[in-house]
C-alpha cells in the first residue's frame, strides 16, 4: 500500500474514532433524557457529520452498502420486518454506531485501491448460515437479496416465487437433517423429501417441531407457487409482503439466535 493511500485511511480512521467516541456520549444522554434540546441538537449535528463522511466514504453513491446502511438506521422496524419511519433518537445513535464501526472495521482491513468504495466492501451477510448445505447458503442469500429487489421494484409475483423458493428450501434442508423416526412420528410419507409436494413439507415440519406455526399465514398463492406456471392469478403486493414475512419468521425459527 502507498503512503498517500495509507494516510488517507488513517485519516478517515481518526474521523470514524472521533464521531464513535461522540455518538456513546450522546447515546448515553438520549437515553437519560430525550427531550433535553441542548442534546437533541448536538445529535442533529452529529448525525450530519456522520453524513458527511459516511457520504465520502461510498463515493456519493446512494447504492453503496455504506450508504444503505446510513438511510436504513434512521427507520423502525415492525416485527414482520418493514420499514417505518421515526425510530427513537437513542437507538438511531446506537444503530449508526454499528454502521460507524462496520466502517472502520473494513476500512481497517482494506489493503489496496482508491479509498473511495473500492476499499470498502460489503461485509458478507450470515443470514443463511443455519442452512447446512453450506453451497446453497451463497444462492440463498442472492436469492433473498433478488425478493426483496422484486418487492421494492413493484413486481410481486417475482418476490413471492422468491421468498417462497427460498422457504421451501432452507425447509427441506432442515427436514433432510431430522432422524428418520421423528418424521416418520410426524407423519411424513414415504419417498425422498425432495420429492413431496411443498405444502406437506411444510405440515411434517411443523409436526416434527422443525418450524413453528408461522406458516399459517402463508397466503396460498405461494403455497402453489410451484403450479402457477405461466398465467394464473395476479399476485397483490399483500401476499408477496405476507410471504416474505412468513420466510422470514421460519429463518427466526431455523435459527433461534439470529
Amino acid at each position: 500500500m502507498n503512503e498517500n493511500l495509507q494516510a488517507q485511511i488513517n485519516t478517515y480512521l481518526g474521523q470514524l474514532d472521533g464521531l464513535t467516541a461522540r455518538g456513546r456520549q450522546l447515546r448515553d444522554a438520549l437515553a437519560k433524557d430525550a427531550s433535553d434540546r441542548s442534546v437533541m441538537a448536538a445529535t442533529r449535528a452529529w448525525q450530519e457529520e456522520c453524513g458527511v463522511t459516511i457520504n465520502q466514504l461510498s463515493g456519493g453513491s446512494k447504492a453503496h452498502w455504506l450508504a444503505r446502511a446510513f438511510s436504513q438506521a434512521f427507520l423502525l422496524r415492525a416485527a414482520g420486518g418493514d420499514a417505518i419511519e421515526g425510530a427513537a433518537p437513542h437507538e438511531i445513535v446506537e444503530r449508526l454506531l454499528e454502521v460507524l464501526h462496520q466502517a472502520a472495521k473494513t476500512l481497517s482491513q482494506s489493503g489496496e485501491g482508491p479509498i473511495v468504495s473500492a476499499t470498502i466492501e460489503a461485509p458478507q451477510p450470515r443470514r443463511f448460515e443455519f442452512v447446512h448445505n453450506a453451497e446453497l447458503r451463497p444462492v440463498l442469500e442472492q436469492a433473498y437479496n433478488d425478493s426483496r429487489s422484486a418487492f421494492e421494484q413493484g413486481n410481486y409475483d417475482e418476490a413471492l416465487r422468491t421468498s417462497s423458493g427460498i422457504l421451501e428450501a432452507i425447509v427441506t434442508d432442515a427436514l433432510e437433517h431430522k432422524s428418520p423416526s421423528a418424521l416418520t412420528a410426524a407423519g411424513a410419507p414415504y419417498g425422498k423429501i425432495a420429492e413431496w409436494p411443498f405444502e406437506t413439507r411444510l405440515k411434517v415440519a411443523e409436526e416434527a417441531g422443525v418450524i413453528r406455526g408461522g406458516c399459517a399465514r402463508l397466503p396460498g398463492v405461494a403455497r402453489r407457487y410451484r403450479d402457477r406456471g405461466n398465467g394464473g392469478a395476479i399476485v397483490s403486493e399483500r401476499d408477496a409482503r405476507v410471504t416474505g414475512q412468513v420466510l422470514r419468521v421460519v429463518m427466526r425459527d431455523l435459527d433461534p439466535g439470529r
